[in-house]
């Protein structure tokens, strides 16, 4: 009853502010830290709270987010941008109604978006734009420009890490040119496999005061998932690990960091133009002719 009332209490809430869709990329400074399946897990979770999600697959290596979600698309991204298909034909619909988006190779080209292909995209919306309380993108992990595009596009972005300090250092030089490129990014950390909150927390607030004494920034504490062997039993299963196992320390970890997505509120652009997937084409259509 609890989880009822509160979900109650968010669609009340989400209905009078409007219904601003949310841009979340999901990133990592390098790969195996779990990014991929947090992104999965976080969409089912948000949904779990009344909200309307869509998951965009823009890792340009491995087609994980098909893998865990045992899903074949048949078209993805590439023939939207060809004129063959709209948004809303490549849709793939996941477990609990998680809309997938497919990216294919066609991520890249999205990351480096020319008039053209914007006013292509923009076209293909038709009216799917604004269906959307949430649009969470799922980079490839690294440094590379697209991966950089999608996250300064976003309205927020989750760095994933694990506590190995090899991936804390990765996250750190990520997070290091986040910033360099937008001061102001609204970057929040997940610490994955932790041991403990406390292990989580420490991580957190390590890497936070590095950050803050060399770069001058800010990292917010987004939350932790605990080492669980269920998550590796749900992969072999293709199934998120909220869906197998849903009572697993994993999923109530991944479900308190949707709580606190869903709690914490900024400011979103009103314009139509700077908001949702429209908002999102559009600012990566600045950020690549900032390029050239």
């Amino acid at each position: 009853m609890k989880d009822q009332a509160y979900v109650l209490r968010r669609l009340v809430k989400n209905r009078d502010r409007g219904s601003k869709t949310r841009i979340i990329a999901i990133t990592s400074g390098k790969g195996g830290v779990g990014k991929t399946n947090l992104s999965v897990n976080l969409g089912l979770a948000l949904i779990n709270l009344g909200q309307k999600v869509a998951l965009l697959d823009a890792d340009l290596g491995l087609a994980n987010v098909d893998m865990l979600l045992g899903i074949f698309p048949e078209y993805t991204l590439t023939n939207v941008l060809k004129g063959e298909k709209n948004l809303n034909q490549i849709l793939q619909t996941g477990p609990l109604g998680l809309q997938v988006m497919p990216g294919g190779s066609g991520v890249f080209e999205l990351a480096n978006l020319n008039q053209f292909t914007l006013e292509r995209l923009i076209h293909s919306l038709e009216n799917l734009d604004g269906q959307f309380d949430y649009v969470l993108i799922d980079t490839s992990p690294g440094l590379g420009s697209a991966v950089i595009n999608f996250i300064l596009a976003a309205d927020q972005v989750l760095v994933v890490t694990t506590t190995e300090p090899t991936s804390i250092t990765d996250a750190y030089g990520q997070i290091k040119t986040i910033l360099q490129r937008n001061p102001d990014c609204n970057i929040h950390l997940i610490v994955n496999q932790a041991s403990s909150p406390a292990q989580a927390q420490s991580v957190w607030e390590r890497l936070n005061t590095v950050v803050q004494r060399f770069l001058r920034g800010n990292v917010q504490f987004g939350g932790y998932i605990l080492a669980d062997h269920r998550v590796k039993q749900a992969v072999s299963q293709q199934k998120p690990f909220i869906v197998a196992y849903p009572n697993s320390s994993a999923s109530r970890c991944v479900n308190q960091i949707a709580k606190g997505i869903v709690d914490t509120q900024f400011e979103i652009a009103k314009d139509e133009n700077e908001s949702g997937l429209k908002g999102l084409f559009n600012r990566l259509f600045q950020l690549s002719t900032t390029k050239r």
